[in-house]
């Protein structure tokens, strides 16, 4: 069914991408030009655009943005004056997509991670998301919201303060040497295509009031990544560990279990990470 989709952070990276894919299946998109915090403000404009769903990607989301306080005014507060403006609609949406983070698991010894794993952020980013996911729970009773917990992915057009964008980068530019942090970090690194995917079904599939991991199943080791970009670039780099870039409370591995994901939406399709790769390094060619 064709719907008319509100779409907060529609500029951002995962936005650009969640549009196209959206009015590609022939929605209408209307990206929320209000800023979060202007409680009147998003009142009158989702009044105005009267959704048939909402898809809320937009957040601080870089974990080492300089304001701590700023994870919370928008990722909390944002969130709720959105929640609230919804649903004081005379026709409620039929589906309320929330972005999340699988930050919140933090560090924990169970991998894949189920979203039963108790949440346990360390850093102001993960716990503004986790403080977002319990101040949302008091709207349940009025929205039908889904909450969605993606795991680490790329594609081009991210911003470079981002570990994957920041490596391709370098490896774009021939650099000699490049300065990073911990490289034991295990990430999945999955394509910004497949979680636009797994959104737009959620719309359609996914249960109010249930959370969702959005993720592949599979991770891999920071020294495997720079292994294939040399081998996709014919070029070498000199990687220097730079203390500054190493955190204490560092999540060592993330990986999530699908199994909820797929029984909810079915099966995503696969995107090849060596794909992902070449793509963002065309993107550094323009």
């Amino acid at each position: 069914m064709k719907q008319k989709i509100l779409l907060t952070g529609a500029a951002g990276f995962t936005g650009l991408f969640f549009k196209s894919a959206a009015e590609a299946a022939g929605h209408q998109v209307v990206a929320l030009q209000a800023n979060l915090t202007d409680k009147a403000a998003v009142a009158a404009e989702v009044l105005q655009a009267a959704p048939d769903a909402v898809v809320h990607l937009a957040a601080i989301s870089f974990v080492g943005h300089a304001d701590d306080t700023a994870f919370y005014g928008v990722n909390v507060v944002g969130t709720m004056n959105l929640l609230a403006a919804l649903a004081a609609l005379p026709v409620k949406p039929s589906k309320v997509l929330l972005a999340s983070s699988a930050n919140v698991y933090g560090n924990c010894d169970a991998s894949p991670i189920t979203e039963g794993q108790p949440a346990a952020p360390v850093n102001h980013y993960a716990m503004s998301k986790l403080a977002m996911e319990h101040m949302a729970r008091t709207f349940f009773d009025r929205l039908p919201i889904v909450i969605t917990r993606p795991f680490n992915y790329t594609g081009p057009g991210q911003a470079s303060n981002f570990l994957f964008p920041k490596l391709v980068s370098h490896f774009a530019q021939r650099a000699p040497t490049i300065e990073l942090g911990n490289l034991h970090v295990e990430r999945e690194f999955n394509d910004v295509r497949m979680v636009c995917d797994a959104y737009l079904r959620m719309l359609d599939k996914g249960i109010a009031g249930q959370t969702y991991n959005i993720c592949s199943g599979q991770s891999y080791a920071l020294k495997h990544i720079v292994l294939i970009l040399e081998q996709l670039t014919s070029h070498q780099i000199k990687i220097k560990v730079n203390q500054n870039f190493v955190r204490s409370n560092e999540v060592i591995k993330m990986c999530g279990s699908t199994d909820k994901l797929f029984s909810a939406i079915g099966r995503l399709p696969y995107y090849r990470l060596e794909d992902n790769l070449l793509s963002m390094l065309k993107f550094h060619e323009i």
